[in-house]
């Protein structure tokens, strides 16, 4: 295809590492808040936003939601290390023998889990897209490895629209939309707001749930004709297997360590005390990023089966997660700046100016989408702009799950463009972000099509 090939030279030849992106992005920033914005204090301009990125970078809420968000991460690579989900992906990419194949193998399969958890999704998908290289390999048969990876990056595209997204599960939780719309509403409009809004209402709704079906079909689809129009080529990279690389056999002798009894055992009790501290929440659809990093630590532990493996499966994890560890803070400071110097408030108030009941939901998701390259964090995200779209949804009579979800969509689709998440998946397949954004960029613009329609329709 001549479009793909000539995303593929422009990003070849353009396109930096995502740690560049970052710094690059931080510098755009501190250049459009001079340009754009006022200076409020008594001090330089520029003193007091680098004031704003210094304090934005050692935020403490957005240091505990990034450890939040890191434990997911490296929770659900846990799970996926273990020796039954091994053994399941082994199985499954049996089925494989070209590049069509694979990439709706993979992409089912990366959505499907992605939904549940948009960090077993991100991991798993980047497995499958290794194993499946490693089958290329061992059967001989040739494949697009690049759009395979591409395939295995698409539940961040479906990730806040599902029930580990971050704006859906801060609303489900008792309090947070009046404490959040505290101080920004009069006392009127506060009285307008639900203590909560379930899941149920957002990332289960039967709405949602359709799209979700529709890009389950669609995605797959647009990959399989890309594999057919592009062209294969034999893999030059080891041909170690990511298994033995993770299964490596211990050598302690500690019987602790090594005791299934001891190692289930204590998966059980952290499971028991899970459905014990939360039954009532699960009843109600309520997920919060606590509950998922509970109940995929005791999980973990019970499927890898003694600490002697969880723990060499942590090691392993530990190291998917560096990207994101330095990564997360320069995002931050970013954070800061917009938040600070009112940007995150010019992009949506822009955005919102121009709509009314039925283009609101629209602009929202543009503007998140506009948001999310240089604040690629759900939960940061809605912190800054939750408050103003769901100020300007309370005015214009748009429904709160409508407009939460809005946003979601507008922040996941710009994941395909944004290369801050894929760390993980890089790191393991070996790829180069400029080798899968040619890809990512073309399921962006389908899948933007999707939520689009979706919430003209819904």
């Amino acid at each position: 295809m001549a479009f793909t090939k000539t995303l593929e030279k422009v990003f070849e030849k353009f396109v930096p590492s995502p740690f560049v992106i970052a710094v690059f992005l931080t510098v755009l920033t501190i250049v459009l808040a001079l340009l754009f914005t006022e200076n409020t204090s008594g001090e330089s301009h520029t003193i007091s936003i680098l004031k704003f990125w210094e304090k934005g970078i050692w935020n403490n809420d957005l240091l505990v939601f990034g450890y939040q968000m890191m434990l997911i991460l490296v929770l659900g690579h846990i799970l996926v290390l273990s020796k039954p989900m091994s053994a399941l992906t082994d199985y499954v990419t049996g089925f494989v023998h070209s590049t069509a194949s694979a990439v709706v193998l993979v992409s089912v399969t990366t959505m499907l889990v992605a939904f549940f958890n948009w960090g077993l999704g991100l991991i798993f998908g980047a497995i499958m897209a290794r194993k499946v290289a490693e089958a290329s390999l061992k059967r001989g048969f040739e494949i697009n490895y690049p759009l395979v990876g591409a395939a295995g990056y698409v539940g961040l595209m479906i990730w806040h629209g599902g029930i580990s997204g971050s704006a859906p599960l801060k609303v489900a939780e008792s309090g947070h939309l009046p404490a959040l719309m505290e101080g920004i509403v009069s006392i009127e409009t506060a009285g307008q707001l639900p203590n909560l809004i379930s899941t149920g209402e957002t990332v289960l709704s039967w709405w949602n749930l359709i799209l979700f079906l529709v890009l389950l079909i669609v995605i797959p689809l647009t990959l399989y004709y890309l594999a057919k129009k592009s062209p294969t080529k034999k893999l030059s990279f080891s041909s170690k297997s990511l298994s033995s690389e993770d299964d490596e056999v211990s050598s302690s002798t500690n019987k602790i360590e090594n005791s299934k009894f001891a190692g289930i055992g204590f998966g059980v009790l952290l499971l028991a005390a899970f459905f014990i501290q939360y039954f009532d929440e699960l009843v109600a659809l309520i997920i919060t990023p606590n509950m998922l990093n509970f109940f995929m630590l005791g999980l973990g532990i019970v499927l890898h089966g003694s600490f002697k493996s969880f723990g060499n499966a942590l090691g392993e994890s530990i190291s998917g997660a560096s990207g994101i560890l330095i990564q997360f803070p320069l995002y931050f400071g970013i954070m800061g700046i917009m938040k600070d110097t009112g940007m995150v408030t010019m992009i949506s108030q822009a955005f919102i100016s121009i709509s009314n009941e039925v283009t609101l939901p629209l602009f929202t998701f543009f503007s998140a989408g506009l948001v999310n390259i240089f604040v690629p964090s759900g939960g940061g995200q809605w912190a800054l702009q939750g408050p103003i779209i769901i100020d300007a949804a309370l005015k214009l009579g748009v429904p709160l799950p409508k407009i939460i979800m809005a946003l979601s969509y507008g922040d996941q689709i710009t994941n395909m463009l944004q290369p801050f998440w894929a760390l993980p998946l890089l790191a393991i397949t070996k790829l180069k972000a400029r080798e899968i954004l040619p890809y990512t960029v073309i399921l962006m613009l389908v899948g933007s099509g999707v939520f689009l329609l979706g919430l003209l329709i819904f």
